[in-house]
């Protein structure tokens, strides 16, 4: 009988220890997402904005010289991450792809005409940045019209503003409840343990004694519940990383570091400072409270 009822208390330890681990490894690893969201909000922002291109369309009689220079100087300009010439025949042969049928053939001549495609820096991506570029380049003579979609950088640049915005709130949200969940994990461990503590109290243990055994413990679990959490963030970044190489997810070895390290500091912290507030509310309860 005795064996029996040592097995049980075994097992419901080892269950209230997993649940802990298991709640501060979810919670943890959610917090770590949304701080990867945070660091890379503008990353994705600036990868967006530098896909959108400005088409600089030539006269038909601009001289190749000119073309050339105005090439060269688009592409050693501050605001430019790239300048190719699409030549007529280029942009007909990917407009005839594109619309599935020869329109020369119905036309009987290509309409379209030379051009230089521009795509700019994130930086210069602004409704004003942008329209400043387009009347500099439309002044010159050999160009003959300087196309880009206005409302799509309006409404990118608010967008990006708005999603950064939400996802401070989230993550400041987010951390609250990271807080919240944990510190119920942990308590409802410490409960089961009540009259242990009491017990140890009024055998003339101190407080500091008996405080220290249940914050050693839940720091393990919360270093072991962090570990768990970086090694599964860890994996979602080189898969991300893996199938979207352009954001260069691994560029900034430091940021990601910092990150990880605040995710392992984070779980330590919340386990010791819930711990130790539990194991005080139970320490300052009357025995007769122990019961409710």
């Amino acid at each position: 009988m005795a064996q029996y009822i040592e097995q049980y208390q075994r097992r419901r330890l080892i269950s209230s220890y997993f649940s802990v681990v298991l709640s501060i490894a979810l919670v943890l690893f959610l917090l770590g997402v949304l701080g990867m969201l945070v660091l890379n909000t503008k990353k994705l922002g600036d990868h967006f904005k530098e896909q959108i291109t400005i088409s600089v369309f030539l006269k038909d009689n601009a001289k190749p010289v000119e073309v050339d220079q105005l090439q060269k100087s688009l592409a050693m300009a501050d605001y430019t991450k790239s300048a190719v010439y699409v030549s007529k025949e280029d942009a007909a042969e990917q407009y005839s792809e594109d619309i599935g049928e020869n329109f020369q053939e119905f036309l009987g001549y290509n309409p379209l005409k030379n051009s230089v495609d521009v795509n700019l820096k994130a930086d210069f991506v602004s409704p004003e940045q942008v329209t400043e570029i387009a009347e500099t380049l439309s002044a010159k003579t050999y160009v003959d019209e300087v196309s880009y979609d206005k409302p799509l950088i309006s409404l990118l640049n608010d967008n990006v503003k708005k999603i950064s915005l939400w996802i401070l709130i989230a993550c400041a949200v987010f951390t609250v409840i990271a807080v919240l969940l944990i510190n119920s994990s942990i308590r409802l461990s410490i409960y089961s343990k009540r009259f242990i503590i009491k017990t140890m109290q009024m055998v003339g243990a101190t407080k500091k004694f008996i405080r220290k055994p249940f914050i050693a413990t839940n720091i393990k679990l919360g270093l072991f519940g962090a570990l768990i959490a970086l090694i599964a963030l860890a994996v979602v970044l080189y898969y991300v990383n893996n199938n979207f190489p352009e954001l260069n997810l691994f560029q900034d070895i430091k940021v990601l570091l910092l990150l990880f390290l605040s995710i392992l500091g984070l779980g330590i912290l919340i386990s010791y400072l819930s711990t130790y507030f539990a194991t005080q509310r139970f320490l300052n309860l009357r025995t007769d409270d122990l019961y409710y």
